[in-house]
C-alpha cells in the first residue's frame, strides 16, 4: 500500500518533547558557561581523547575544549530539525492508518536519543576540564558501555513499539 508521507506531521510537539529539547539546549549553554568560567585556569594542554578505561590518553591545545560544545550544538540543531521532518524517516510497514502513530513514536525516539547524546557529550566536556585540573573523573571501564546500553536500549524500545504499532493497524 502506498502512503502519502510527503507532508510533515501536523501534530505539534508534546510537552515532553518541548521540555526535553529546552533541557538539552540548556545543558549545552551551561557547558559553554562552565568552559568560559574555567578558561583562565586551564593549562595549555588539555585532554582531547580518553581510552576505554575513561582515562585521558590524548592531549591538545586548550582551545580544543570548544570542539565538543561546537559538535554538540551542531548535533542538537540537526536532530531538532530532523524531528520536524518525520516524512523523511525510513519506517517499515508504514500505512495511512498508522503513519501518525509511527511518526510520533519515531520523533519521540529521536528526541530522547538527542538528549542522551547531548548529556554524554556535555559530561565528556566536563570530564576533560576535570582531567586538565589533575582530577581524575569518569566511570572507568563502564562509561562508554553504559552510554551505549542506554542509547541502544532506547532505540530498541522504540523499534519494538514501532513494530507493535505496525501489527495493530
Amino acid at each position: 500500500m502506498s502512503v502519502d508521507n510527503g507532508s510533515a506531521i501536523k501534530e505539534s510537539k508534546t510537552t515532553f518533547e518541548k521540555v526535553s529539547t529546552v533541557v538539552s539546549l540548556l545543558l549545552i549553554i551551561a557547558n559553554v558557561i562552565y568552559l568560559f568560567g574555567q578558561w583562565q585556569t586551564l593549562p595549555d594542554q588539555v585532554p582531547i581523547h580518553f581510552n576505554a578505561k575513561g582515562e585521558a590518553d590524548g592531549w591538545g591545545n586548550k582551545r580544543m575544549v570548544w570542539f565538543l560544545p561546537a559538535i554538540t550544538l551542531i548535533l542538537w540543531g540537526g536532530m531538532t530539525i530532523l524531528e520536524r521532518m518525520p516524512h523523511v524517516y525510513n519506517i517499515p510497514n508504514l500505512t495511512e492508518e498508522n503513519k501518525d502513530q509511527q511518526f510520533m513514536n519515531t520523533r519521540l525516539m529521536l528526541n530522547i536519543v538527542k538528549v542522551e547524546i547531548i548529556t554524554f557529550l556535555v559530561y565528556t566536556s566536563w570530564q576533560s576540564v576535570q582531567w586538565s585540573h589533575g582530577k581524575e573523573a569518569g566511570l572507568g571501564y563502564f562509561e562508554l558501555p553504559i552510554f551505549l546500553i542506554i542509547m541502544l536500549g532506547t532505540i530498541g524500545v522504540f523499534l519494538y513499539q514501532n513494530n507493535k504499532i505496525s501489527k495493530n493497524k
